[in-house]
């Protein structure tokens, strides 16, 4: 199996290709500050924030939402921005190693365990990929613990700097 940042660069490899232009690329960080490893998503927008130096967290060709616990209040921006892919980042529960890292369709999530959302991440990236006609995936970490006011677990904490460094470079390029 490829690894997830191999999939997520062929990915956007496909998206450039296929539109002939600079993606515009959207990246949702999804969870909760108070539940431990659950806030996986929200700290990865946020240090990709800081890493990028950036005073704004929207480009032409990039923006960055910490969506919190309810990203279908940002559907509305979405739909302004209309970008051609977009990166959902969460901490889910799908049976690997706390800190793993896996990049999926979103229509694979639906056998896996999400606890901080009102709408499965399933329902939500359906209707983005229907609403604003892009491509959608997932990027998870494995959690260990998401109980209130839990600390994060090191390894999770491990996967955040991973993926904020990644992606930094990564958007760099794209």
């Amino acid at each position: 199996m490829e690894h997830w940042n191999q999939q997520l660069r062929e990915k956007l490899q496909q998206i450039k290709n296929k539109t002939g232009r600079a993606s515009k690329i959207a990246i949702l960080g999804i969870g909760s500050e108070l539940n431990g490893d659950d806030a996986a998503g929200v700290l990865v927008i946020r240090q990709l924030i800081d890493h990028l130096h950036s005073l704004s967290s929207c480009s032409p060709n990039r923006c960055l939402f910490d969506c919190g616990t309810v990203p279908e209040n940002f559907t509305g921006v979405l739909r302004q921005f209309m970008p051609d892919f977009v990166l959902i980042i969460d901490a889910g529960s799908f049976g690997k190693n706390p800190g793993s890292i896996v990049f999926t369709d979103f229509q694979d999530t639906d056998d896996l365990s999400f606890s901080t959302h009102s709408l499965p991440p399933s329902v939500f990236a359906g209707f983005l990929v229907k609403e604003l006609g892009c491509e959608l995936n997932l990027l998870l970490i494995q959690v260990n613990n998401i109980e209130f006011c839990h600390p994060i677990d090191p390894r999770v904490i491990s996967a955040i700097e991973t993926i904020t460094e990644y992606l930094a470079d990564l958007l760099a390029e794209f």
